[in-house]
């Protein structure tokens, strides 16, 4: 949620930044409901005022013997008047909080302008595709020829976009899931931790998929709506709602590892073949709860952190700036990270990293105190996927892949698979 500094200033101001991506704000819509929230404030507080001042002459008059009846009358109007006031009040705080809650992040100055991801600054590359010296085969191609990845099965007890993973792909996953967990907690200095894979409609509003992207969550019919999570963004950050933290105990750093659960609604038609946009997919998360004048720093180091597992896979990405008509809701800055793709001949998102500055800390009020008895302050929020484990998967898949439809197992990995150096041998097939 933006500052309401930022709503009581100059808001053709905020319309010009919030303009940057593409979104039209609203500024008589915004105007009308401040100015009559702030108008039934002050009536309320001058209604209050003048019914104290009445009430206290009913006790005047009894003392003085006197019949209080026309007193008592004129107090009870003010109060009807002020519990009007009251209801003006409460109605046009509601209708503003929702609009506010709609209201995107302001882009940082540093995020480039633009309309879409063809707009986006590309900053650094790392590595170099490989030159094949035969026919190149896409991950669904060498899934479903080693018999380990099946569309069809899952498709029939579920629906299209899921996937069943069986023998070595399986092992793949859960050796990646492991990998990274690995790396981020001890050499990242990352907390590990674990968190409900359902959430409520408050957790969800706290880091800013709702109200705006219901449509893109899987919603549970319960006595209590509950939504399947569509990132461990959600629960994780939500670690921190309500509380202050004293300065020694930043920065927050954890990491976690939760299925995700999307419905694509906007995506109709994108990515139908393969495990690259699914319904169901793995993440390992990290997210970052730092000092405001941290965040930037920060924001570098997740980054960092999130490619430091693709540099040890030795999988070639580059690393992109996203402008401001290509940003989420809710993020200030985003850095993508697109690892390459031989089977589409191209870089695909595999990760993207965020600084959301006092956005969600404000939802959520997470705070933090510079001393004891200091006025506590918002943190800034971040996160990034460290990796999105399926398309990792997919990427190894494909980047290491030969001619006989076999899989060279990276350096690293192999002792998470018993020493394996090759998967989908063809003994094996």
């Amino acid at each position: 949620m933006l500052d309401p500094k930022l709503i009581r200033g100059d808001l053709s101001d905020l319309a010009g930044h919030l303009a940057r991506r593409q979104f039209v704000l609203d500024v008589d819509q915004l105007s009308s409901l401040e100015a009559s929230r702030k108008s039934a404030q002050v009536a309320m507080e001058t209604l209050q005022a003048e019914r104290n001042r009445v009430s206290k002459a009913v006790g005047q008059a009894k003392s003085r013997g006197e019949d209080p009846s026309e007193i008592l009358e004129a107090v009870s109007e003010l109060g009807q008047q002020l519990e009007a006031e009251k209801h003006r009040f409460d109605e046009a705080s509601s209708d503003l909080q929702q609009l506010l809650l709609g209201l995107p992040n302001v882009p940082d100055e540093s995020v480039p302008d633009g309309h879409s991801e063809e707009d986006n600054v590309e900053i650094r590359r790392w590595g170099t595709p490989r030159q094949f010296d035969c026919e190149v085969a896409d991950h669904v191609t060498l899934g479903e020829s080693a018999g380990l990845m099946n569309f069809d099965v899952a498709s029939t007890m579920a629906q299209s976009r899921f996937v069943a993973l069986r023998g070595e792909l399986a092992q793949l996953q859960r050796a990646l899931t492991q990998f990274m967990l690995d790396v981020h907690v001890n050499e990242h200095g990352y907390e590990e931790v674990y968190v409900p894979f359902l959430v409520n409609e408050e957790a969800l509003q706290g880091t800013g998929q709702l109200p705006k992207f219901g449509e893109d969550l899987f919603r549970v019919a319960m006595d209590r709506a509950l939504y399947l999570i569509p990132t461990a963004e959600v629960p994780v950050t939500n670690l921190m709602r309500d509380k202050i933290l004293p300065l020694d105990d930043l920065p927050v750093k954890m990491v976690c590892h939760t299925p995700c659960f999307r419905s694509e609604a906007g995506s109709y038609g994108r990515d139908t073949r393969g495990m690259i946009r699914q319904h169901q997919f793995e993440k390992v998360e990290l997210v970052q709860l730092v000092p405001p004048e941290q965040s930037d720093e920060a924001h570098e180091s997740l980054t960092s952190h999130a490619e430091a597992i693709l540099q040890k896979l030795e999988l070639p990405y580059r690393v992109v700036n996203l402008c401001a008509g290509d940003l989420g809701a809710s993020s200030s800055k985003t850095y993508d990270l697109e690892v390459w793709l031989p089977g589409q001949s191209q870089y695909r998102e595999i990760s993207s990293c965020s600084n959301f500055k006092d956005f969600q800390s404000r939802r959520l009020q997470a705070r933090y105190r510079l001393e004891q008895g200091a006025k506590p302050e918002l943190l800034h929020t971040l996160n990034g996927s460290g990796l999105a484990v399926g398309r990792t998967l997919v990427a190894l898949l494909e980047n290491f892949q030969d001619a006989q439809g076999q899989v060279l197992v990276p350096d690293v990995l192999r002792p998470y698979l018993g020493g394996k150096t090759v998967l989908m041998a063809q003994s094996t097939q």
